[in-house]
């Protein structure tokens, strides 16, 4: 008589092993000291997962990736990370233009505006958050605009449109320095949007 084996269950698709319902929080607190230890570049997910005492998959399943992360922690209003690609797809001879007009209006919504001025003012001259927030822009903002261009000084370029855009924001939505605070977003992306042009393609 054939022996009756038992099936092996299955193991559900989800959430993976090592989970816990204060999982999530231990992995932000974690996150918050090895972006601090180590700025952004330093810091890994697997760092990060070791300090919680998690699986690194665990970290993945719940912030996907590092950008997601600290974003997650600063409560970043924008993800340039995810909206810089997408900002380079297209012609050449008016991407200044669509990258003023796209951080304009986004920083023209109320809830954006609000994130972000608070993160703007809670990073600046901090000696903690504003090294992670400024290698944060230089891997995701400034490095993947120097990645879309095809030039010798590509990320100097790169690294003067931040500057510009920076600028921008701090005056327009922290300074509210008139009459740039009261100018439309049509006037400023006339009056900026060649500049930046001009830093990425000539």
């Amino acid at each position: 008589m054939p022996e009756y084996v038992v099936p092996t269950a299955k193991r559900r698709r989800g959430r993976p092993r090592g989970g816990s319902s204060d999982a999530r929080d231990r992995i932000l607190a974690a996150a918050a000291e090895e972006f601090g230890d180590l700025g952004y570049d330093g810091a890994t997910m697997r760092g990060i997962a070791a300090r919680a005492g998690v699986d690194a998959a665990l970290v993945h399943h719940y912030f996907g990736t590092k950008a997601d992360l600290l974003t997650e922690i600063v409560d970043a209003p924008v993800r340039p990370d995810v909206d810089v690609p997408r900002l380079l797809d297209g012609p050449r001879d008016d991407i200044g233009e669509r990258i003023v007009r796209y951080v304009l209006e986004m920083w023209e919504r109320p809830d954006v505006q609000k994130r972000g001025v608070a993160l703007l003012r809670a990073t600046l001259g901090n000696r903690l958050t504003t090294p992670l927030l400024a290698g944060f822009l230089s891997r995701e903002l400034i490095g993947r605009i120097a990645e879309g261009l095809d030039a010798p000084d590509a990320e100097l370029r790169a690294s003067l449109v931040a500057t510009q855009i920076a600028g921008l924001l701090l005056g327009r939505y922290v300074l509210k320095l008139k009459p740039l605070a009261g100018a439309s977003v049509d006037e400023l992306v006339e009056w900026m949007g060649p500049t930046v042009q001009r830093y990425l393609t000539e």
